[in-house]
């Protein structure tokens, strides 16, 4: 049986099936200690970046701003009056020194307990959804202690895999447009955020992709199912290439060969360039064809240079499929 190589084109698109995913989960804890005394918000509801979303017992942090502010403010009546001795050199330098010393360290005090008091109130850093609500009213936490989880729906991303053909045409990609199942109205665009440029076991690479439309988190979650239309204007190279099924290939001391048939019926076998798989499974010939030969696609590791062979237009009952 034969075939033609077929031109790749200068723009192609394919399909591929990725999966939403949030770029990454965020634990919310208090930089202070405390009493929990109120959770403003609850398990799946949408917060904004700056919203509050929790508080802590700020009765003593109170306490203590005030405390140091009095302090501070003693400490910077008393220097003043010092100030007034030094000027009139009743007071050594040294002296004042260590009194403007005392004030500063009074006035680094007093921010430390107001930084205190305003850590008992936790903010959502950015838009999300709450995922869980880890501690109830009433519960003691510490620092750090992670009391709500939000998703991160700045990041909602799209992974895929995708064949190596797609891999060397990363450079070249023109469009990237998202589907949703069930959904035709909504079809945003994406971009390419990184390739890992290391194949799988199945010879797949791992792209991630970012929404471009800043509405997609109102529609968009993360675990969806999606289908991704990726098209590439392809560079002059691939502009050439060709491809063929992967039965019509042999290899030979490690160099990639075809059998062209002849006007005579006879074979001749060809050298070719190979640069991958398309997402449909053929390889991609990148040189040695020039698009207009025939080339035998079936037994061709049975056939030797200028053998004389027949044409089965059909396959025989025998050989189902046309796989031998």
């Amino acid at each position: 049986m034969l075939t033609s190589p077929a031109a790749i084109g200068a723009h192609s698109s394919n399909s591929y099936s990725g999966v939403v995913q949030e770029a990454h989960e965020i634990a919310l804890g208090f930089k202070t200690p405390g009493e929990l005394v109120r959770v403003v918000v609850k398990e799946g509801q949408y917060v904004h970046q700056g919203q509050l979303i929790a508080m802590l017992d700020d009765a003593d942090y109170k306490l203590g701003v005030e405390s140091a502010k009095v302090q501070y403010e003693q400490m910077k009546k008393e220097t003043e009056r010092l100030e007034k001795l030094h000027n009139a050199k009743s007071l050594s330098d040294n002296d004042y020194d260590k009194a403007i010393s005392g004030l500063q360290q009074l006035k680094v005090q007093l921010q430390a307990n107001q930084n205190k008091l305003d850590y008992t109130r936790l903010y959502a850093p950015v838009n999300g959804y709450v995922k869980s609500v880890n501690f109830s009213q009433g519960e003691m936490v510490n620092v750090g202690t992670p009391v709500i989880t939000l998703l991160d729906l700045n990041g909602l991303e799209v992974e895929l895999n995708v064949p190596f053909a797609l891999y060397k045409q990363r450079d070249h990609i023109k469009r990237i447009v998202c589907h949703f199942s069930g959904d035709t109205k909504y079809t945003p665009e994406m971009k390419l955020l990184s390739v890992i440029p290391q194949s799988d076991g199945t010879q797949l690479y791992k792209m991630r992709l970012a929404f471009t439309d800043a509405d997609a988190a109102k529609v968009v979650t993360a675990g969806m199912n999606v289908s991704v239309d990726v098209e590439t204007k392809d560079s002059e190279a691939a502009e050439k290439a060709f491809t063929l099924p992967m039965r019509a290939v042999f290899r030979e001391q490690e160099k990639s060969y075809v059998w062209v048939m002849n006007a005579d019926s006879t074979v001749t076998k060809k050298e070719i360039k190979l640069n991958g798989m398309d997402n449909q499974g053929k390889l991609i010939v990148t040189s040695g064809l020039n698009g207009d030969e025939q080339v035998v696609r079936a037994g061709v590791n049975a056939l030797s240079e200028g053998e004389k062979v027949t044409v089965l237009e059909q396959p025989s009952k025998t050989n189902v499929g046309g796989l031998l």
